[in-house]
């Protein structure tokens, strides 16, 4: 797939990784990078040759009867998980299946073109296929950091975000990213927060065929986007934050991800959004503008720390982190929300 009116660039690719240059030099630098051949010595990739049925043989290798979550999709959906038109719903539906009967189903279905989209995703690997990971991991990783499994046919994942960084180590088939920096947000047209296909919002905007003139910013979107094609034993470091489309492009797929992020919220961020939606969206327009100067002082402020002119012992709640400065302001929050 060529992007709609740009040349794509293509993601920087290194070969050789060492945990040293991942964790001074790419880390860093905050950019996507494809690591070629990462995983392609895992015992997974080396017996598999390219066949799902070997693929699938030792993956089951681990198996012992686990049941997981079956994406089906709408057989009119051209494998897109999405949104069905009216919005109300998502494309697909999910069922308890055990993983062995998912393989069964996907590799009876290699061949056919108009399958529906038939996808495993997210799976944590100590709970999918125990054992799996004390053979098969990646160098620059803490053993500690989990590896969730995908497996699929032909799907297109739509354009989203995670809010941790991420590797994602191709097992079997092919996969083609098409990412885009967090700035491009406003050109990305995200949907709801609260109602999404994988839990953070996707954009709104069909890769391949976009409507320009309902998404007109998606052409500045597209000027910047970078596309990594990806074969087996490959891998992609996709930063935090960072938007990727993912398109499988093989009849049978597998995907091993590792998620992780090094810093821990004191809160969860999605509800401190939705916080900020509820106290500030309905403000006049002044008003608005002023909470969000205030915010981006007290709060994103980056020219030096907000309130640096006063004694640390000063500040009060705007202080230094601190366990009991936490436990202080969730006090004050849940005071505020029982109030009718």
């Amino acid at each position: 797939m060529t992007l709609p009116d740009h040349p794509s660039a293509r993601t920087v690719e290194q070969r050789g990784v060492t945990a040293a240059v991942f964790r001074e030099e790419i880390v860093p630098a905050n950019r996507p990078v494809i690591l070629r051949g990462l995983v392609e010595d895992w015992p997974v990739v080396r017996q598999s040759r390219g066949s799902p049925e070997a693929t699938c043989e030792s993956l089951l290798q681990f198996y012992r009867g686990k049941t997981v979550p079956l994406a089906l999709g709408d057989p009119a959906s051209q494998r897109h998980l999405f949104y069905r038109p009216d919005m109300a719903r998502l494309n697909f539906v999910r069922r308890p299946e055990s993983l062995l009967d998912c393989l069964r189903l996907m590799l009876s279905q290699v061949d056919n073109a108009q399958a529906p989209a038939i996808y495993i995703d997210a799976q944590p690997l100590p709970d999918c296929l125990p054992g799996f990971t004390e053979t098969h991991g990646v160098p620059m990783l803490d053993a500690t950091v989990v590896p969730n499994i995908w497996i699929g046919n032909a799907v297109k994942v739509q354009t989203h975000f995670d809010l941790k960084s991420n590797i994602a180590c191709i097992v079997a088939g092919r996969r083609r990213f098409t990412l885009f920096p967090p700035d491009q947000l406003p050109n990305l047209y995200p949907g709801p927060i609260d109602f999404a296909p994988g839990g953070t919002p996707v954009s709104m905007v069909p890769l391949d065929n976009p409507d320009f003139d309902r998404f007109p910013r998606f052409r500045q979107a597209l000027a910047v986007a970078e596309v990594a094609e990806l074969e087996v034993g490959d891998a992609l470091y996709i930063p935090y934050a960072w938007w990727h489309h993912v398109e499988s492009l093989a009849g049978f797929n597998v995907l091993v991800n590792y998620w992780w992020n090094d810093v821990q919220p004191a809160t969860p961020l999605y509800d401190a959004l939705l916080h900020a939606v509820l106290a500030f969206r309905g403000l006049p327009a002044d008003q608005r503008q002023f909470w969000q100067g205030m915010l981006a002082y007290f709060v994103f402020e980056t020219g030096g720390e907000a309130l640096g002119h006063l004694e640390p012992q000063h500040r009060g709640l705007m202080g230094p982190a601190s366990p009991e400065r936490a436990a202080a302001i969730k006090d004050i929050l849940a005071e505020a929300f029982k109030k009718p």
